[in-house]
Formats: structure tokens, C-alpha cells, sequence
């Protein structure tokens, strides 16, 4: 849990000028801040290096089944220590590279010593690949993350092109890397273990990462899968079918995308079309001849234009059977499951959304933990008088939640966010005399870049894009179109249609319709596409979206009554009229509440 009770007399910093800012504008209203709990707080630098010295002397591979061979790999080689052997560094027919290359590339590590005296019968210890999507996000394959306890036994190192390695005093070298506690894991929820479908999963780290992320590509590429485009597979697996060895240095491999009919020809039925991609020419029978994916890149990335199109999966036995292709997770099938996982900071960091609310009376805020169909009892963060908008986010997408708010007195709008390195909050104006501006929404990103917006709606009615550089400050505004008043209510927070961008909700006054403007990746008059009306919700007057407060994957909305019953509607993903499920109460008390953040 990122955020515990709130600290009662804790200030907010002085405010700074920011890109959003026309002129300065003094400091900012003092509102109490919660106490952060650092999700590091159980491992230390020396425990990552231990954990990842127990793997680099694993003989596991996680995701085994009976029917195909996951590409995960045990990193003990035939001759000793991976560590210490001599392999070469490529995939079977690939070429090494450099981290400049994929700059995105991350390594995880898994060691398990079980507790017991044993240290060498009961251990688990195994390799897998994976991306950097976000600061704080490892997208990977599910059989390389579920069943393992990735914060008490994982570590995942960053920022450089060579594994690790132990000397004889039992010293760990990164390499110039840098290695993380993976905070949290989520796996896809129908992920199958025996037939390794629906194998895709994002692993949250503890902290921010420098390395640069990749992108994933979005549910409506085709493009990407056309047989014969040409695609680059990424990662340190085995660089020969007749030994163990995983190679030492990052390696790269180009392989032709097949197409689905391919595919089934040779696996037939193990192959799921639409759920699976494969690549590479027909494997030879022998390393001569084959350029293949093979173990230890599990989780590694797929990559066509500088998007993630695929998941290293599964293949065959020693990757190099003749007829045989290397199998990945489509990745435009699950890129609408993944991305609320990509976007998903909340307050108690659970993969589900969260509830911020201010009491009208006594302007009181309150956090309400969500617990997938209702919420927990509210926790008090203190007084929030002198503002009169709040919104939940991650500008700087460091997994711990921010606020935006505006104060009412002169309209500043402010950041405020918890710095991890000083365990301590501060505070960042972000606009200057906002007073007019009748809407303001942090979506997330909206623009396509991974990097979260800001979006407001002037007194003309203009809505305009701020197209965030991930550090809280935020490049020219963008005008998007302009009618955005007729709506008495703009809420955004991920993506409601599944299809990975970041979708608006708006609630037209006049007749109560409720329509969709889904999210295309661009930017200005090309941020959304024409409107759907999706609900006729003339019966209510509150509304709020916090992201997915099911945790099913899937964006979700709030609506209040007159009388108070606060509905959650959880989102379907379809971009219709069935848009939300049949309507859940999660309470009759929220007449209090004149803020929803």
C-alpha cells in the first residue's frame, strides 16, 4: 500500500512556475498530505544483488507445460555458471546489439531459496525478458509471472546490454545496470497455463526507471501482422539448440511475420489465431539455418516501427525442429487489458482505482479504497477548503498517485506530488487564473506518446489538449474543436473501448445524453473521433471516473443521484450503448460529497 493515514498538519511546498503558467502567482492554498509507506521498504540494494546471484545459478523455467516449451530458461549452463561461461552472444542466427538499440530492454531475474538449509535441491531460480512501457512498468509474458511471488523473490535490472555476474567472493556486477523491486504483478486473467494463452502480464516496479520506454501497438493495427513484414525479436535467451547456455549480451534477430493460416498449418490447433503471432522462416531442423526466439527470451518484445506488436511466448523444444516457428502474444488482441495496468496508480497501489471525495460542509477529503464492487470506509486527508476542483493522477508516472487542483480564490490551478527521494510531498503550479475554465480532465495519454495530458474547456467552449513531457510540465496547447460547453460534465481516466488510447465521457446539459469521444492517439482536431452516444442519464447530477475500479482491465464510471446513491457502472469495452454493465450501488451517502476527483 503506496499511501497510509494523512498527516494532519503537513504543508504543501511554495508553488514554481510551470509551462502552463502566464505569470506568477504566489504560493499555493496549504492542504494537509498523506503519509507515503515507500513500496521499497523490505529490500535493500544488497538483497536485489542476492536475488539475482541465486538466479544467474538457477536450472528452472517457469511456465513449463507438457504440450510446448515456454521460452523461459534456467541460466545454470552445461559447463557451469552462465555467469562465467563463454556463449555467443546472439539469438540462434541473430546478431548482438547494444542497449542504445533497445534502450527499453529489461531483465528479470527470479530466485527462491524455498527457506530451507538446502541450497541447492528446492531452489527456484529462472530468467525472462521484458519492456519497459512506462517509468514504472515491465510488460512481460503471464507464464514468467504467475505462481511466483515477484516482490519477495524477483529483481529486475535495466540499463544495460550484459547479465549480470558474480565473482569468486560472490560479488554481483550489474554492468552498468540498475536493479528494482518489482512492487506488484498482473497477469492476464484468463491466462492458460497448459496452453500458454492469453500470456501477457505487466509487472509494476517500486520505482522509476530511466530507461527509455517502448510503446505497445494499439487493437486496431493490422498492418503490424501482415505476412512478411519484417520484425525484430530482442532478448538474452539461448543462443544454440544443443546447449543451455543463455547468452551473456543483449541480441537481436529479424524475423518475417507469418500468417495465421501458416501457423495453425504447422501447430494446428495449440496456435490461437487472434490471441497469437508467429514469426521467422521455417526452422531448419538445426542452428544452421534457423534465426529463432528460443529460452530466456520469454517476455521479450516483438517490435515493428517502434512498437511492441508481440510477446515472446512459446515454440518448440530446442527452437529449431524443422517446419517450426517462434510463437508470441498478439499484443493488439491484449493491449486494451494491459494499458489500465500501464495507468493504473491509485491510492493504495492494487490494481484497482480509488475513490477521492470532499465533504461539502466541513470540506473534509476523503480516500475510499476500492474493493472491486464497492468501497472500503473513507480516510480522512484532512481539510481541503479554498478549492473547488480535485483530481486524481500520475503526471509523472512514478506509480504514486498525484493530485491536480484548482483553488478557487484566483483559479490557480496546482500538482501536487510525492518526490520518493525526499520521502516528502511538494507542490508545482501548473496554470495561472483558470477561473474561467469550466472543465479540466487528466485522462491520461491522449496524444499517443505514453506520457500523461492535461485537457481543459474554456469560457468560448474550446477544448484544449496540453500535451504532458512526463515530468509535470507540458508542451504548447493544442486546440482540439470547439461546443465543449454543452457539457455540464467531461471525465476521463484510461481507455473505455479496450482498444489501448484514452478515451473522454461527456454529459450533455440540456438532454442528460451521455456520449463517447474514443481516443485516437493524435493530437488536436484529430484527438477524437465523432461522438456516440452511448446513455440517456437525465436521473443524475454527480459523475466521476477514476479508472478501473473492478480491476478487470477495463475503464469504469461513477454516477450519483439527487438523493445520494452513488451507481458503478463497470465498463464492458464495448463503444456502444452496452458500454457499462447493469449498475452496481456502492452507497446512499455521497449527497455530502461536492468533489469527486
Amino acid at each position: 500500500m503506496r499511501i497510509a493515514l494523512p498527516v494532519a498538519a503537513a504543508g504543501v511546498a511554495a508553488a514554481v512556475a510551470a509551462a502552463l503558467m502566464t505569470s506568477s502567482a504566489g504560493a499555493a492554498t496549504a492542504l494537509p498530505q498523506p503519509t507515503v509507506k515507500p513500496a521499497t521498504s523490505s529490500a535493500s540494494l544488497a538483497e536485489l544483488e542476492r536475488r539475482v546471484a541465486g538466479a544467474l545459478a538457477g536450472d528452472d523455467t517457469a511456465g513449463e507445460t507438457t504440450t510446448k516449451s515456454s521460452y523461459s530458461a534456467s541460466t545454470s549452463s552445461s559447463s557451469g555458471d552462465a555467469a562465467d561461461s563463454s556463449v555467443s552472444p546472439m539469438v540462434i542466427g541473430g546478431t548482438e546489439t547494444t542497449i542504445a538499440s533497445a534502450p527499453w530492454m529489461a531483465q528479470l531475474w527470479y530466485y527462491d531459496d524455498q527457506g530451507t538449509p538446502d541450497d541447492e535441491s528446492d531452489d527456484l531460480g529462472f530468467f525472462c525478458g521484458g519492456a519497459v512501457v512506462a517509468p514504472t512498468k515491465i510488460l512481460t509474458a503471464a507464464h514468467c509471472v504467475k505462481g511466483y511471488d515477484w516482490y519477495n523473490h524477483g529483481a529486475v535490472v535495466t540499463g544495460t546490454a550484459q547479465l549480470p555476474s558474480t565473482d569468486d567472493a560472490g560479488n554481483t556486477d550489474l554492468h552498468g545496470g540498475t536493479v528494482t523491486l518489482p512492487d506488484r504483478q498482473w497477469y492476464h486473467p484468463s491466462y492458460n497455463s497448459t496452453t500458454i494463452d492469453n500470456d501477457i502480464a505487466v509487472i509494476t516496479l517500486a520505482g522509476a526507471v530511466k530507461a527509455t520506454p517502448i510503446r505497445m501497438t494499439t487493437s486496431g493495427d493490422t498492418a503490424s501482422y501482415a505476412a512478411g513484414t519484417s520484425a525484430k525479436v530482442y532478448g538474452w535467451g539461448r543462443t544454440s539448440s544443443t546447449s543451455q547456455d543463455i547468452s551473456e549480451t543483449l541480441k537481436t534477430a529479424t524475423l518475417p511475420v507469418q500468417s495465421d493460416s501458416t501457423c495453425a498449418g504447422y501447430y494446428g490447433s495449440e496456435f490461437v489465431k487472434g490471441h497469437m503471432v508467429c514469426a521467422g522462416n521455417p526452422a531448419s531442423g538445426s542452428d544452421s539455418g534457423t534465426t529463432s526466439a528460443c529460452n530466456g527470451d520469454s517476455g521479450g518484445p516483438l517490435v515493428v516501427n517502434n512498437r511492441i506488436v508481440g510477446v515472446v511466448s512459446w515454440g518448440v523444444a530446442d527452437c529449431v525442429a524443422e517446419g517450426a516457428y517462434s510463437v508470441f502474444a498478439k499484443v493488439s488482441t491484449y493491449v486494451g487489458a494491459a494499458y489500465p495496468r500501464v495507468d493504473d496508480t491509485n491510492i493504495s497501489g492494487d490494481h484497482k482505482a480509488d475513490l477521492w471525495v470532499r465533504n461539502s460542509s466541513t470540506r473534509t477529503g476523503y480516500s475510499k479504497d476500492s474493493n472491486g464492487s464497492s468501497f472500503a470506509a473513507r480516510v480522512s486527508w484532512g481539510n481541503w477548503d479554498g478549492v473547488n476542483v480535485v483530481l486524481q493522477t500520475d503526471l509523472d508516472r512514478d506509480g504514486y498517485q498525484d493530485l491536480v487542483y484548482r483553488r478557487s480564490s484566483d483559479g490557480d490551478v496546482f500538482w501536487s506530488h510525492f518526490v520518493q527521494s525526499s520521502g516528502s510531498w511538494t507542490t508545482k503550479q501548473l496554470a495561472d487564473n483558470w477561473k474561467t475554465r469550466t472543465r479540466i480532465v487528466v485522462p491520461g495519454d491522449v496524444t499517443g506518446d505514453y506520457l500523461p495530458d492535461l485537457l481543459s474547456v474554456d469560457s468560448g467552449g474550446y477544448l484544449w489538449i496540453y500535451p504532458g513531457k512526463g515530468n509535470g510540465s507540458f508542451g504548447t496547447r493544442v486546440k482540439v474543436g470547439s461546443g465543449w460547453n454543452q457539457y455540464n460534465s467531461l471525465r476521463g481516466h484510461g481507455d473505455f473501448t479496450g482498444d489501448g488510447k484514452t478515451d473522454l465521457i461527456a454529459r450533455q446539459a440540456s438532454t442528460g445524453y451521455l456520449y463517447l469521444y474514443k481516443g485516437t492517439g493524435k493530437s488536436g482536431t484529430g484527438a477524437f473521433s465523432s461522438r456516440i452516444k452511448v446513455r440517456e442519464w437525465a436521473g443524475y447530477n454527480a459523475f466521476d471516473a477514476v479508472g478501473d475500479i473492478s480491476g478487470d482491465g477495463r475503464a469504469d464510471f461513477l454516477a450519483r443521484t439527487p438523493g445520494g446513491t452513488l451507481y458503478l457502472y463497470k465498463g464492458t469495452g464495448k463503444a456502444t450503448s452496452e458500454i457499462f454493465a447493469t449498475r452496481i450501488s456502492v452507497g446512499t451517502d455521497f449527497k455530502q460529497y461536492d468533489i469527486f476527483g
